[in-house]
């Protein structure tokens, strides 16, 4: 067979197969974790979402297979000077994912690394608005501020920021031994306070004892002085009414007190009483008869 007879039996045939694996061509199947960027003679055109999609052959080409599926960057260590003038290391880890795919391409050429960096500079202008006991404490506070501020900055590429997180808070050997040397004085501080009131509440409960004891002690004189002068009122109406008699009672009165103090002595071995006393006893009764009330 002539190459003219062979052309002319088998070149629709060629042609037809062709024009069928053109057409296939422009069937893409986009899987879902990616979008696919398409060109138009190496113009932007359009973004290809998940699923069956078709395209122009040969005018349309896709330039770029993007993954849309969250991702984490491998944690960084981020030297930081904070208000107080303290270096410290905070460890981050930083997820994204990308949300629109033709800025990913055409806006960065390495997203991972423009995160790094974006993220490096927002952890060291956060921390150096706070001192070091506030980064201790307020993690969540840093991590929605470097979130925030990541999102913004990230936006114009087409990234979406999910999460960030603080991982570790460290500092060099020199500044951990004087923090702990600031925290045992701070312990012996507190230590020295508690010390110093236990003795104010001591002394005080001292004081106020002594106080409710003096105080009782002034009420008994004042209840003892209240019943000798009601005591010398009395006396003082009895010899108003029975006159020599409430005398003689009183003086008699005192002289047997005194006479059994003398009694109690233990150096005392004989008592010698006069006789006007044995008989002033022997008319105590006639007195005391005396001084009843008419």
């Amino acid at each position: 067979m002539s190459p003219v007879a062979f052309a002319a039996e088998y070149l629709p045939a060629a042609i037809f197969i062709l024009l069928v694996l053109v057409a296939l061509s422009g069937i893409k199947i986009v899987p879902q974790s990616h979008e696919y960027v398409v060109e138009q003679f190496g113009k932007y055109v359009t973004t290809l979402r998940a699923g069956l999609n078709f395209i122009v052959p040969v005018l349309y080409s896709v330039s770029a297979k993007v993954s849309v599926l969250e991702r984490q960057l491998e944690p960084q260590q981020i030297s930081v000077i904070t208000k107080d003038n303290v270096e410290i290391h905070l460890t981050t880890a930083v997820f994204f994912r990308v949300v629109d795919a033709a800025k990913s391409v055409y806006r960065i050429t390495n997203v991972d690394q423009a995160v790094k960096t974006t993220i490096t500079s927002i952890v060291r202008s956060t921390g150096g608005l706070m001192e070091f006991d506030e980064v201790q404490a307020k993690r969540d506070f840093i991590n929605e501020k470097i979130k925030d501020s990541l999102s913004e900055a990230c936006a114009v590429w087409g990234i979406e920021i999910t999460r960030t997180e603080v991982l570790d808070v460290s500092v060099d050997t020199a500044t951990r031994t004087a923090m702990q040397q600031q925290l045992n004085a701070e312990r012996e501080r507190r230590a020295a306070v508690t010390k110093a009131e236990g003795d104010r509440q001591a002394q005080q409960l001292k004081a106020d004892g002594e106080f409710y004891t003096a105080q009782k002690q002034a009420e008994a004189r004042r209840v003892l002085a209240d019943a000798e002068a009601y005591a010398t009122t009395a006396v003082g109406r009895a010899i108003e009414t029975n006159g020599r008699a409430a005398i003689d009672f009183e003086i008699l009165k005192q002289q047997i007190g005194s006479i059994a103090e003398l009694a109690k002595s233990g150096n005392s071995k004989l008592i010698v009483i006069p006789t006007d006393i044995t008989k002033s006893l022997g008319g105590l009764a006639t007195i005391l008869e005396a001084l009843k009330p008419k």
